[in-house]
């Protein structure tokens, strides 16, 4: 296995109105690596394009040094996503969601699902739409822990969230760092949020990326 889990060589898109611009990129396990950016930078179409079946860009992305376009489907068991764009389904509990979306994953732990779910005082017979959107991201986050994720993938995680779960999300995320070696790759447009609680961060800007600098 190699000692990259994510690399972007040269990677680049178009759609009518943004381009990402020759994108490049490794990240090792063990950090919180933040991308910083007003919206429309580019942050999104960067998750986009990991976490999308369809090759819509051209150069190469790199999980554990294996282009994801190979194998797309088999790499995303490893891959967490915590996004307000994320599909659960609203009528459902957050139990029924685990027991629906997790047969798609390889090795989905129900157990640890619900542990993770009650460690996170998140009730499993609570329905995903009645839940507050920092409920949904706790859920989010225990169902990326259920399915074994080597790698999170949090687009705006802790945007609009009050300030002291901020802090145990990012409690949270350590946690999983120092236990389980886990890589996070995060998007937001707060530096000062991103500056204090994360590792390395890189701006982008117009579809640029600069390169990654440790945290102040």
């Amino acid at each position: 296995m190699s000692d990259i889990c994510l690399e972007f060589k040269n990677v680049c898109g178009k759609s009518k109105s943004f381009a990402l611009k020759d994108v490049s990129f490794s990240l090792e396990p063990g950090y919180i690596y933040a991308i910083a950016g007003e919206n429309g930078a580019g942050k999104s179409t960067l998750m986009k394009y990991i976490l999308s079946e369809k090759t819509l860009y051209t150069g190469s992305i790199l999980f554990e040094g294996e282009d994801i376009s190979g194998r797309h489907a088999d790499i995303m068991n490893a891959i967490g996503f915590v996004s307000e764009d994320n599909r659960f389904f609203e009528e459902r509990s957050a139990k029924q969601n685990g027991e629906l979306l997790g047969g798609f994953y390889d090795k989905f732990d129900m157990e640890l699902y619900k542990e993770t779910l009650k460690s996170m005082d998140i009730a499993e017979s609570h329905t995903y739409m009645k839940m507050s959107r920092g409920e949904k991201i706790k859920m989010q986050l225990a169902f990326a822990i259920a399915h074994g994720s080597r790698f999170l993938l949090l687009d705006e995680a802790t945007a609009g969230l009050d300030p002291v779960y901020r802090i145990e999300f990012f409690n949270v995320l350590r946690k999983l760092l120092a236990e389980k070696n886990i890589t996070v790759l995060m998007s937001s447009h707060n530096m000062t949020e991103i500056e204090k609680n994360t590792d390395y961060v890189a701006i982008m800007k117009e579809g640029r990326l600069g390169g990654f600098n440790e945290s102040i």
